[in-house]
């Protein structure tokens, strides 16, 4: 059913999450975004169970929040432009917590529809990118929108980055790539006064740092792998360099120039 932005806010104001279809479509995508993916989670615990809380994760795709929701039994409020709400999947959108917001505009009543989220102590996705990075190894510039949100409800910035949902598709097919979410320990502010000078010290001091550790700790994974691996091949390769007796193999290795004088072998893998 398709809504327009006033009644999308609305529905999302007054009724919310579908908690029955919420749980369906979790249900379905758990398996394929999960198995496929090799979904990795750490640090769920950081959410907090219950109350206003804010997750803060760095945008690389438009299902990043999907995955984030994943992390989490509680059900993921969140953001999506609103031309996705002017189709027929509009009122199914909202049920599943999402809420419409025009982009390259401040737009008031998506501001009002988060207040109204945290105010009733539920849990809200906020990009302070403000829009997806599709660099792989690079974040982008934040804003301070996310802090401005906790410092004016109370709610707790939960920081969170994200890692390898950038060019997951090619064409209609999804590539089979390694996502990983990482959660840090909630940041409280209740504090402290909601002002723009104390959005802008939390988002530099406090929320983005972390932001920023946690995806180099992601990105630098494979990298450990891949490390890991190479010294796996160096030793196989010293290996066959003193297994000189007749018959040895190492499977997935070839023999190096210049060592025996016979016909060349591949060994089978």
């Amino acid at each position: 059913m398709a809504l327009t932005n006033e009644q999308a806010h609305k529905l999302a104001r007054t009724r919310g999450v579908s908690p029955v279809r919420y749980a369906i479509v979790r249900a379905l995508l758990w398996p394929f975004l999960h198995l496929w993916f090799r979904l990795g989670i750490a640090g769920a615990e950081n959410i907090p169970a219950e109350g206003a809380a804010i997750v803060t994760p760095n945008h690389k795709s438009f299902w990043d929040s999907f995955f984030i929701a994943l992390a989490t039994k509680r059900h993921l409020r969140f953001m999506g432009k609103s031309e996705l709400f002017e189709g027929p999947w509009g009122k199914l959108l909202v049920q599943l917590g999402a809420f419409p917001v025009r982009r390259g505009e401040s737009d008031q009543d998506a501001l009002e529809t988060a207040r109204e989220v945290l105010r009733q102590g539920g849990l809200l996705a906020l990009f302070p990118e403000g829009t997806r990075v599709r660099d792989p190894e690079a974040l982008g510039e934040p804003r301070r929108g996310a802090t401005r949100m906790a410092l004016e409800t109370g709610a707790a910035l939960v920081p969170t980055a994200i890692s390898g949902t950038d060019h997951m598709w090619l064409g209609p097919i999804p590539k089979p790539k390694r996502v990983q979410v990482a959660f840090s320990a909630p940041i409280g502010v209740g504090e402290l006064e909601a002002t723009p000078e104390a959005a802008q010290q939390v988002l530099d001091e406090q929320l983005w740092p972390e932001v920023e550790t946690q995806f180099g700790r992601l990105r630098s994974r494979p990298g450990l792998i891949a490390a890991g691996a190479a010294a796996l091949g160096l030793g196989a390769f010293a290996l066959s360099k003193r297994g000189g007796k007749k018959g040895t193999r190492l499977p997935g290795l070839r023999l190096p120039k210049g060592g025996r004088k016979k016909r060349k072998r591949r060994f089978r893998r």
